[in-house]
Order: C-alpha cells, then structure tokens, then sequence
C-alpha cells in the first residue's frame, strides 16, 4: 500500500501530532467525503506500507521526529512558491520554508524531496515576468538540493477558489503564453540540472523537455525500496498519472488559507475546530451511526524478475 499524506489537507504543517500518533497505533480512520457515515479503519504498519508520500508547504514541525517513521520509506512532495501574504496568508516566509527544504534534503537526500513550483497563477502583478525570475531564484537556492520541479497552472473548482481568484484578478492566458512561460522555466531548470514535470496538465509540453509527472511515484517508490510494485493507475482526473494509493487527509481542514486552494471552500475550515490528536479521523470523532469497515490493505511488492536485479 501507498499512502498519501495528504492531498487534502497539509497534515505535516498543522497535524503532525495527529499522524506519529497514528503511526505508533497503527491504524488511522479515513470518512468517506461522499458518504459521511461510511469510515474506513486503515492499518498503516510497516507491514502493509510500502511508501509514504507527503504533501505539504511546510514540513518543519516533523524534522524533530522522523526518527519515528526510521522503519518507513517515504518522500515529499513541496510546495515552494512566493506569493506574499496576499495570495498564501498563513503559510511561513520564503526564506524560512527554503531552510526547512534544505535541512529536509539534507536528512533524507535530494531525490526524496521534489519541488513543486505550483500552482502557477496569473495576474496583472503575477505576470510571466514574475514567474520567470522567481523560479530562477527559488532554483538557485534550492541546487543540489532536489533532482525534479514540478509545475501545474491553477484550476478553476466553482464550490472553492473561483470566488476568490476572481476577487484578486485572475488572468487566463491562451495556450501560446503559457507554453512560452513554461518554456522559459525549463530553460532553467535544465540550467540547475532539474528535471521538469508538469502535474495533471493536459498540455503536452514534451518538447520544452517538459513531462507529465507521477506525484504518486510508481517508478521513484521501486528505486527507493530496491523492489518493483503492483499497482494500477488511480484514475482519480484524466491527467493525473498518479499510482492507486490510500489517503488519510480531510477535506475543508488547511490552515494556510492559499486564495487558489481547491481542497476548503475560500476562508472557510470547519473542520480545522475539530482537531483532536487524540482522534483516529483527522479533524473529526467516530459516531453512534458511523458504519466503520475494515480497509484489505497489503504490501504491492513483488518479486522481481531476473531481468530486474540489477535495477535494485
């Protein structure tokens, strides 16, 4: 099993507590978003988990404690842009969060720390001008210290963000001006020795040197664990090239208040009140009519073929 922490929410910001607890019980429960009496009871031992993939924008209140997942394989997926307090309100200063990466790096190694410069979102003031030198900065700082960039551009969700990208004068660009921005940001990140991807783009901008990424990393997790995986697609968008995995996050739970955000309604967390590290739901409590089944998880590790040895 793979497990995504998380795409919902930024559990490494602001739960962290929450997840080493889970971790030293073993288990974790997940409510179904579509159907709120419906709870699955996840274990998540070393056992069944091959992998664990972090989300977050800034991961520094888990440094002091990673020794705790030292019987885990994982890697994360930050989230590194500089937008002020205007656009991400709540989320540290650059400089602080460009720190956090390098310790991070440091700890784990560069190519379980992938750099996500995303989304991309344009304005009057956030034109691909400012795009183009903030990534070079950003990358400037960040070399030797990750081995991929990921770029996405902002999404439209009408129950989110629309409300709030349309109060601070989002532009839409045809394609033409966003495969030249594009194009400028491969250039450098070919310069720093970057890899380049885009996340669930429709856009094929293969030949900028750009590829459609894989957050949710079949390839990256086989190298990291020295063994091949069977798993599926997740198929959870049509771009998405992600792997089948399992998520702990909630909905209408992140703190940072980012005005893109498409996991909370704009300026709303209800959920965020509920905190309870204590709690195996995230940011909720079991009820009296909760209906809690018991997730069949298991290793995906297969045996590799003859062919395959010298790869791991």
């Amino acid at each position: 099993m793979i497990l995504s922490v998380s795409r919902r929410t930024d559990i490494p910001a602001f739960y962290s507590d929450w997840f080493y607890r889970r971790v030293k019980e073993g288990f974790a429960c997940v409510r179904n978003p579509l159907n709120p009496h419906q709870v699955s009871r996840i274990p998540i031992t070393p056992e069944v988990v091959d992998c664990i993939v972090f989300w977050t924008k800034d991961p520094a209140p888990m440094l002091d404690r990673l020794e705790e997942l030292e019987d885990y394989m994982y890697y994360f997926q930050y989230t590194l842009n500089d937008y002020g307090k205007g656009i991400e309100p709540r989320v540290p200063e650059t400089e602080k969060r460009l720190d956090t990466f390098r310790r991070l790096s440091d700890r784990l190694g560069k190519e379980r720390v992938i750099w996500r410069y995303d989304p991309i979102l344009l304005t009057e003031d956030l034109d691909p001008g400012f795009h183009r030198e903030t990534f070079r900065r950003l990358a400037e700082a960040l070399k030797g210290y990750t081995e991929k960039a990921v770029i996405s551009f902002v999404d439209l969700y009408p129950r989110k963000n629309k409300k709030a990208l349309e109060a601070i004068g989002m532009l839409q660009p045809g394609e033409d001006t966003l495969r030249e921005l594009a194009a400028g940001l491969a250039e450098t990140a070919r310069s720093g020795g970057l890899e380049m991807a885009t996340c669930a783009e429709r856009m094929d901008l293969s030949s900028l040197g750009i590829s459609h990424n894989h957050c949710i990393d079949k390839e990256l997790i086989e190298r990291l664990i020295r063994c091949p995986l069977k798993v599926g697609p997740d198929g959870q968008r049509p771009d998405c090239g992600c792997v089948k995995c399992q998520e702990l996050g909630s909905y209408d739970t992140c703190r940072h208040g980012c005005v893109y955000c498409y996991a909370n309604e704009w300026g709303k967390t209800p959920g965020a009140g509920r905190y309870d590290p204590a709690s195996p739901l995230l940011c909720d409590t079991l009820r009296e009519d909760d209906k809690i089944t018991l997730r069949p998880v298991k290793s995906l590790k297969q045996p590799p073929e003859p062919e395959q040895l010298s790869l791991f």
